[in-house]
């Protein structure tokens, strides 16, 4: 059985020695009967190995005179210097078998290394186009740098084997080879690492969200629920704060995004309300002066009066509110305009004899008939004497 088997494999074996003279006895036969086509074609390939190059040291000049860029033109200029000699040679040589009327088997073995090169090349300029875009993105942001260079080496990891993982696809489909359970044993692959690394992977990406998408950045002032504190510090995996209260915050960045945030910050404005309550013995034309008297409180200290009026009687008050914006950012000038803005309020009301309101009852005896009745003797309250 042993040798049955042996003989039957032994055709299917390719004859390296056969085809090598094969190829030898072509070649001597195409550089004898086409030498003109083959010198005119060598010219061109070698003008065009020389072309590129040059068109890939001007690249690598470019890239260094502009080290410190990021512009389009230095993606490009970065990604032309890539540009790899094989790939130089094999175009040179695609040409030269094209135009020099190669013998069949020399044109495949030809097509066959410069589709190689060609693959892995775009690959390679695939690459550096979208790192260098990445850089440009997050590059526009100093505070963020810290952020993405822990990035940068986890992101360029991951778009090198996605980018050469399609290249190899495309360079096994083009040899002939089914790249269908390939595919398909990535796939699952892929499935199983990103359910095992389902949390980093979640915080890794929400990261890179912050990093792009920019919500807020190192110094920002942001609340959440009711958290209120301070970027310091932006990581892979979490996001450092500083509350106004001085202890340190630790939140993942996928639990951070998940919820509401408000940037304090990009505030150009903030604005404040007051609820203001005045007694019901306030005199109506008294009442109808308080919102003007507001008005020139606000202006006097320096903020933007929005509105002011009677909103509605209270149990115990005759209710005014008081809109004003505070122009700052900052949340201690805010702070501060409120307090000063408050206790000119407080004076105002005093020297003008306007009293604030505050929870009061009154209650009134009725006699046996349902006749209201004074709850102590007409003459006054009982004056205390002495024990004698």
């Amino acid at each position: 059985m042993t040798k049955t088997t042996e003989t039957a494999l032994m055709p299917t074996v390719p004859d390296m020695g056969a085809s090598i003279q094969r190829l030898a006895v072509e070649g001597s036969r195409w550089l004898t009967e086409h030498y003109v086509e083959l010198i005119f074609a060598v010219v061109i390939g070698t003008a065009i190995f020389f072309l590129l190059g040059a068109v890939k040291r001007l690249g690598s000049r470019y890239v260094r005179n502009n080290s410190g860029l990021t512009g389009y033109r230095t993606i490009i200029g970065t990604a032309i210097s890539r540009t790899s000699k094989f790939f130089m040679l094999m175009v040179s040589a695609e040409l030269v078998v094209s135009f020099g009327s190669a013998p069949p088997s020399f044109e495949r073995v030809v097509h066959v290394l410069f589709t190689i090169a060609m693959v892995l090349q775009v690959a390679i300029w695939l690459r550096e186009i979208i790192l260098g875009l990445i850089v440009r993105k997050t590059s526009q942001d100093p505070d963020q740098h810290e952020t993405l260079e822990n990035a940068m080496t986890l992101i360029r990891l991951l778009v090198t084997f996605v980018v050469f993982a399609i290249a190899a696809i495309m360079i096994l489909d083009n040899l002939g080879v089914n790249v269908t359970g390939l595919i398909a044993g990535l796939g699952v692959g892929g499935i199983a690492i990103g359910l095992a690394a389902q949390g980093i992977f979640s915080d890794l990406f929400a990261a890179l969200s912050i990093i792009f998408d920019k919500p807020f950045r190192r110094g920002d002032t942001i609340t959440y629920d009711t958290t209120i504190g301070t970027i310091e510090k932006i990581g892979l995996k979490s996001t450092r704060l500083r509350a106004t209260t001085g202890e340190e915050i630790i939140i993942s960045n996928t639990n951070l995004l998940d919820k509401e945030i408000v940037n304090m910050t990009r505030l150009a404005r903030r604005r404040t309300r007051y609820g203001i309550g005045v007694i019901y013995q306030t005199n109506p034309d008294e009442a109808r002066r308080i919102p003007g008297l507001l008005k020139k409180i606000v202006e006097a200290n320096d903020a933007v009066f929005v509105r002011s009026g009677f909103v509605g009687f209270g149990d115990s008050s005759i209710n005014f509110e008081l809109d004003f914006d505070i122009m700052s950012s900052e949340y201690d000038v805010v702070y501060e305009g409120r307090h000063k803005i408050g206790l000119a309020i407080l004076q105002a009301f005093n020297e003008e004899g306007l009293e604030f309101a505050y929870p009061t009852q009154t209650t009134f005896t009725a006699a046996p008939d349902g006749e209201m009745i004074m709850p102590y003797p007409e003459g006054g309250y009982p004056v205390p004497v002495g024990n004698d």
